[in-house]
């Protein structure tokens, strides 16, 4: 287990109308963006320019089955050659030579019949919201997700230059092109404010907020992470977790830090909900969950 540096944790809590945050500057918040593309999603199916349950054109997998990695799309996360090419400082690969370094095409498993963890599944939804929208991903961002929830301040990191400013700098030259679902780029209370106000159906309606939450079974305790139990909904990670209690958010990390936005079921307490958000340049998932599990426990 890492030791976390302090010093560099970066932290954003939500309580009611109150936002406290240790720093406004941006911080990557890696793979809690799926989070925000699910949601964006949502708002097309709301629309009624993407279908939920109903096949994708020339796929025999749903939208649905993507949001929660039932595909049985693989991940060009655990390509050797992907991680060779980031740590040479290469350019990103063009994503058709990634999806055919992958073998994209090639299911692990029946769509709906596992589960397994996919980045190509996200690039696809990239995808489906840049073509309902005819706008790259920042301005379809923007119109779907962060304007009606009032978030300010996120951008999607294009090139190296875009990560400088950032809470602890891009000294390895990082690619942001790697991420192929889009890192976004953001103050740490604006993740924490994305997800309380989504969580508090401010944006989707009742009965898609319960789709996303619709849980599908991932396994039990994650060894070194806070996690007892682990499901999976539309982009929202949801389990049992130390402190005891439900915890619903993601985490993510790449190359010099780790993200962990999440909320604690509050349900059936008399206290409201807290959101916390928690970033650290470090490469272990669970010190940084930790720390957002206990700020959302204990708030």
């Amino acid at each position: 287990m890492q030791t976390m540096p302090s010093a560099q944790l970066v932290t954003a809590e939500v309580l009611g109308d109150r936002v406290r945050a240790d720093s406004d500057a941006p911080v990557p918040w890696w793979s809690f963006a799926k989070t925000v593309l699910a949601v964006a999603a949502l708002v097309l199916v709301a629309e009624r320019r993407l279908r939920l349950d109903q096949r994708l054109p020339g796929k025999p997998f749903t939208l649905r089955q993507v949001l929660q990695h039932t595909a049985g799309l693989r991940c060009y996360g655990t390509c050797g050659a992907y991680h060779a090419a980031v740590a040479r400082g290469d350019r990103p690969w063009a994503p058709a030579d990634m999806l055919r370094r992958v073998d994209a095409d090639v299911l692990d498993f029946e769509p709906g019949h596992g589960w397994a963890y996919s980045n190509v599944g996200y690039f696809l939804v990239r995808t489906l919201i840049e073509d309902a929208t005819g706008s790259a991903l920042g301005p379809a961002l923007q119109r779907l997700a962060f304007a009606p929830l009032g978030i300010a301040g996120v951008s999607v990191a294009q090139v190296p230059a875009d990560l400088d400013a950032t809470a602890w700098g891009n000294q390895q030259g990082y690619d942001p092109g790697w991420v192929y679902h889009g890192l976004l780029i953001g103050p740490p209370a604006a993740a924490a404010l994305f997800l309380h106000r989504l969580l508090a159906g401010e944006l989707l309606s009742v009965a898609l907020l319960a789709e996303m939450r619709r849980a599908h079974p991932v396994g039990g305790a994650l060894p070194g992470r806070p996690w007892q139990t682990a499901t999976y909904g539309l982009g929202l990670m949801i389990g049992g977790g130390v402190p005891q209690g439900e915890y619903v958010g993601h985490t993510g990390g790449g190359p010099g830090s780790v993200s962990a936005v999440y909320q604690r079921d509050a349900s059936g307490e008399e206290r409201a909900p807290v959101t916390a958000a928690a970033f650290a340049p470090v490469d272990d998932p669970g010190a940084v969950e930790r720390c957002a599990f206990e700020r959302a426990a204990g708030g």
